[in-house]
């Protein structure tokens, strides 16, 4: 197997940590052309995001890296917690409610996968 692998990083993406990791975790290990599909037929909102960073990665790899394409598959996906930003709601009697808006970051490794 080779140690070769292809990095793409999507920073600042409007969505919380544990929705983004929902489709995540679903694209871990599959090929990259079956996560592509998955995720331009997924009904998640950021799948959209996430198909972004997926294709990227397997741009980068084709591209700089020479990679097989038809080889690759999603090594790692992870998503990381972001700025947190904070709002308020106006509430009864003058007072206010915090809300947070949270962003994230996700990170997808892609690597060639051999035929044995």
């Amino acid at each position: 197997m080779s140690n070769k692998s292809v990095k793409a990083v999507n920073k600042m993406i409007r969505v919380s940590p544990q929705k983004i990791n929902l489709v995540a975790k679903k694209i871990r290990g599959m090929k990259v052309d079956k996560a592509l599909t998955f995720l331009k037929f997924s009904t998640k909102r950021i799948s959209t995001d996430v198909y972004s960073t997926v294709y990227s990665a397997m741009s980068n790899a084709e591209n700089d890296h020479f990679m097989d394409i038809d080889q690759l598959y999603i090594k790692e996906a992870y998503v990381g917690q972001g700025l947190k930003m904070r709002r308020f709601r106006p509430r009864a009697k003058g007072r206010g409610a915090p809300i947070a808006k949270y962003f994230s970051h996700l990170t997808v490794v892609l690597a060639e996968r051999e035929e044995v």
